[in-house]
């Protein structure tokens, strides 16, 4: 009875009106119904349907690109918006996760929360720009661009935090919907400015670079201009609400930056060990995953706020097994075509001498099964605080995947650097399943404590 009563609240949490334990239960075609009715299932769709819609826009960029600057241009336009977006994962300091935590929580804190935001953005975020000018300034030779190109990639940093913290916190008020709006704005605004711009006849990397940078201003200033419907009073920082986030933006920060190395060190040991030819290769498998992994991040985007606004820990941890066990079985069905489909993908878009590529990917698969599941169910940890032994967790399998790679890469080349990823993240996998056991019976004794 316990199981069905937990199965029930799992469901219902999820939107869906489903009869209790011992009623009489819903017709098989009246719960597909239901479900597909029902809040979650259909904000998810809505934003795994909006990021497929970004990948193609922004892979239409890409060639727009790509085409009319040539290799080099191409080169000096991808590496000033790799200087915003690097900037910008300097700077975030985790606080991302905790708006979208705190304001679950309690929407009376939103006002403070944006001021925060943007102080974080044009304060430090502005900070940081102004210092790395400063530096490549004084030392040019180390700029890895120059001129204007140098100095819309920095403008990007305290923009693009404004526009990331914004967007977080529209998702911790549950406006799916908005945040789904701006991502497709931003896309289908830059691949339109840069239409304009080769059909001005000014096919030149600034101009580019000018067109990316206000397709971001104008999804910044929709942001905002949405945000402002949920502010009742002027947003204004609040130093008591920023130091009461800081403990949990500060292991936001530090897990999302373990994490970033565990999916992105071993493409610059295969650069440095086996050259820029096999780093080629790696990078398609990888881009391959990426694609595959769309789906769960799409899920967390709804899950954390949904499960932060929770009080019941049944009711969070149920629903959180339920999202878990979707993912897997989907992403199961995912990886087994795209496995299949692999080498003829590689091929059709990318050309036979990228085939290498493929044999990667299926090596890469079990690994994204256990990575993908693991960022849903760990949600449940987030919503709790992120306890501090998701740090070490963390710490431990990028130490692991390092070293593993050393001995890894130079035997068994791009296959052997899946192998040791999929291996890195089922161990993740693994560790963070044991660790939501662990604190439902924790949470659970610290309950009953006081009635003791």
């Amino acid at each position: 009875m316990h199981d069905q009563e937990t199965a029930y609240l799992a469901l219902e949490s999820a939107g869906l009106e489903l009869a209790k334990p011992g009623e009489k239960p819903a017709e098989p075609d009246s719960f597909l119904r239901q479900l597909r009715r029902s809040d979650i299932f259909q904000k998810v769709s809505q934003t795994y349907a909006v990021q497929i819609l970004n990948i193609a826009v922004g892979l239409a960029t890409t060639v727009l690109v790509a085409r009319s600057l040539g290799p080099l241009g191409r080169g000096i336009y991808a590496v000033a918006i790799a200087i915003g977006t690097l900037g910008l994962q300097l700077s975030n300091l985790g606080l991302h996760l905790s708006n979208t935590y705190h304001v679950a929580r309690n929407r009376e804190l939103l006002p403070a929360l944006l001021g925060n935001a943007l102080l974080a953005s044009f304060g430090f975020g502005g900070l940081l720009a102004i210092l790395a000018w400063a530096f490549f300034a004084v030392e040019p030779q180390w700029a890895p661009v120059q001129g204007l190109s140098l100095a819309l990639g920095l403008l990007w940093i305290p923009f693009g935090l404004a526009l990331m913290l914004t967007e977080n916190l529209l998702l911790g008020i549950h406006q799916v919907r908005a945040y789904n709006t701006i991502e497709a704005l931003n896309k289908v605004a830059a691949l339109m400015l840069a239409l304009a711009v080769i059909l001005a006849l000014r096919p030149r990397v600034e101009w580019f670079l000018a067109a990316s940078f206000s397709a971001l201003l104008l999804s910044l200033g929709t942001a905002l201009f949405k945000m402002a419907r949920f502010v009742r009073v002027w947003p204004r920082p609040c130093l008591a609400v920023l130091r009461d986030s800081l403990p949990i933006s500060l292991k936001a920060y530090l897990v999302l930056l373990f994490s970033f190395l565990v999916l992105r060190i071993d493409l610059l040991m295969v650069k440095y060990m086996r050259g820029g030819e096999q780093a080629g290769y790696y990078s398609i498998a990888a881009n391959m995953a990426d694609v595959c992994l769309m789906l769960p991040m799409a899920i967390t985007a709804v899950l954390f706020p949904r499960l932060c606004g929770m009080t019941d820990l049944r009711e969070r941890l149920a629903l959180t097994r339920r999202a878990g066990f979707a993912i897997a079985l989907a992403l199961c069905f995912i990886l087994l075509v795209a496995c299949a489909l692999a080498t003829p993908i590689v091929i059709l878009v990318f050309g036979r001498p990228f085939l290498p590529a493929a044999s990667a990917f299926v090596w890469l698969a079990p690994g994204v099964l256990a990575l993908g599941t693991e960022i849903v169910i760990v949600q449940f940890l987030n919503s709790v605080g992120i306890p501090t032994v998701v740090l070490w967790v963390w710490g431990m399998s990028t130490l692991a995947n390092i070293l593993a790679n050393l001995w890894a890469i130079p035997r068994f080349g791009i296959v052997g650097a899946s192998a040791v990823s999929s291996i890195s993240y089922s161990l993740t996998f693994v560790l963070i399943l044991l660790l939501v056991v662990h604190t439902r019976f924790r949470l659970a004794a610290a309950a009953l404590q006081p009635s003791q």
